[in-house]
C-alpha cells in the first residue's frame, strides 16, 4: 500500500495532464475519506472525465498520481482496481447479451468466486432482478445505467467512481438513480462527476469545483446551505442604467451582483435588512423603477456562478500581463479540447478500454 491513511479512499496529488503545449488538468489535488459522497462539478470541457479517467488508471497522467483506497492506480493497479468500481459517462456494454450472462463474465474477468450469488445481489440492488433474462440491446437507457451500475458494484468495491450517471435519462429515471446512489453512499465512497447543479445538492456531502482543469472551490454543502449569512437578493428593475451594476456594488453589506439579463440583478449579501432597504432606496432615488425585490438563500448555482466570474477574471489577468502590449488577447479555452493529440485514438477505442479496465 503506498498512502497508509485508512480514512482516505480517493486522493489526487497533483494530477496533471498535458497534450502537446496544451494543459487540460493542472495540478488537482483533493482526498475523499471513507463514507462520503462527493460533487466534482465543473462546465462542459473543465477536465472532470479528464481527472476521472486518470483516477481510475484508465489514462496516465503527465505528472502527479492518483490513489484509491492507499494504491497508487500506476504502480499498484490491480490493488487499486479491486477496491474500485467505474461507470464511465458511455457505458460500456454487450448488447447481445443478457443481463445475467453480461455481469457473469465481468465476475468471471475479475474472478469472483461467489459469482452467481454476487450477480443476484447486484440486480436486486439496482432493481433489475426481473430483467436478468433480458438482452442488454433491448433495455431503456435508463435500465442499461443500471447495468452499468451493476457490473461497477459486482465486487463490492470500497470506492465508487461515477461520471454524469443521469445523463440521457428521463426525469423518472433521474430520481430513481439518485435515490439509489444515495443508498450506496451509506456503504461505499462515492465521487460523483457532473455538471448538473441540482444532483450535487440533492445527492453530495461535498462539492469540488474544476474550472478550466484547476480547482476553485472544495466544500461540504452543510457550508453552503447553512450560512446564516449566505443570502441573495434578486432585484427586478423597470429602467435600469449603466451606473447600476457598480451603484448596486458600491451599497454596505453588498458582496458581489452579477447582471441576470432581462433587467434583473442578483446580489449575495450580507443579510442584514438595512442593506434590503438600502438597496430599495438607491433603485428609488435613481428613478430604476424598482419592480420587485426578493430574498433567499444561496445556491450552489450561485456559488458556481461566482467562481466561474473569478476564473475568467483571474484568466483575462494573465494573459494582460503576459502578452505584448497591443497585441489580441486569446479567447478563454476549453480544458479538453478536441482533437486533441491523445483524445482521437482514445474515443475510437473507449468502449474497448472500459471493458477491459
Amino acid at each position: 500500500m503506498d498512502r497508509t491513511n485508512a480514512d482516505i479512499m480517493i486522493e489526487a496529488d497533483q494530477l496533471t495532464k498535458v497534450y502537446g503545449t496544451y494543459k487540460a488538468v493542472d495540478q488537482v489535488s483533493f482526498a475523499c475519506h471513507k463514507g462520503e459522497i462527493v460533487g466534482f462539478l465543473g462546465p462542459n470541457g473543465a477536465g472532470k472525465t479528464t481527472t476521472m479517467r486518470m483516477l481510475t488508471g484508465y489514462m496516465p497522467p503527465t505528472a502527479g498520481a492518483a490513489y484509491i483506497a492507499g494504491y497508487n492506480t500506476l504502480t499498484h493497479s490491480m490493488d487499486a482496481r479491486r477496491n474500485l468500481g467505474y461507470l464511465p459517462e458511455t457505458v460500456p456494454l454487450y448488447l447481445e447479451m443478457t443481463v445475467e450472462n453480461y455481469l457473469a463474465f465481468v465476475g468471471r474477468v475479475r474472478r469472483l468466486k461467489n459469482l452467481w450469488d454476487r450477480v443476484d445481489d447486484v440486480l436486486e440492488a439496482v432493481d433489475l432482478l426481473d430483467r436478468a433474462e433480458s438482452y442488454v440491446g433491448a433495455l431503456s437507457k435508463g435500465m442499461r445505467q443500471r447495468v452499468g451500475l451493476a457490473q461497477a458494484l459486482l465486487h463490492d468495491p470500497d470506492v465508487l467512481i461515477l461520471d454524469e450517471p443521469t445523463i440521457g435519462l428521463d426525469p423518472r429515471q433521474v430520481v430513481e438513480l439518485r435515490q439509489l446512489i444515495k443508498e450506496l453512499g451509506q456503504r461505499h465512497t462515492i465521487l460523483l462527476s457532473t455538471h448538473i447543479l441540482s444532483e450535487v445538492e440533492q445527492i453530495c456531502d461535498r462539492v469540488i469545483m474544476v474550472i478550466d482543469g484547476r480547482i476553485w472551490a472544495d466544500m461540504p454543502m452543510k457550508s453552503i446551505v447553512d450560512a446564516e449569512e449566505a443570502q441573495t437578493m434578486t432585484v427586478r428593475l423597470a429602467n435600469p442604467a449603466g451606473e447600476t451594476l457598480p451603484l448596486l456594488q458600491a451599497i454596505a453589506g453588498v458582496r458581489d451582483v452579477r447582471d441576470a439579463g432581462s433587467h434583473e440583478f442578483v446580489l449575495t449579501f450580507s443579510g442584514r435588512d438595512e442593506t434590503r432597504t438600502a438597496v430599495a432606496e438607491t433603485a428609488v432615488n435613481n428613478a430604476w423603477g424598482l419592480l420587485e425585490l426578493t430574498v433567499g438563500k444561496v445556491s450552489l448555482e450561485s456559488v458556481f456562478l461566482n467562481k466561474i466570474k473569478e476564473a475568467e477574471a483571474a484568466h483575462t489577468e494573465i494573459t494582460e500581463d503576459d502578452a505584448p502590449a497591443g497585441e489580441p488577447q486569446p479567447p478563454l479555452q476549453p480544458s479538453e479540447p478536441a482533437g486533441s493529440p491523445d483524445t482521437a485514438e482514445q474515443d475510437e477505442n473507449e468502449e474497448n478500454e472500459e471493458v477491459e479496465a
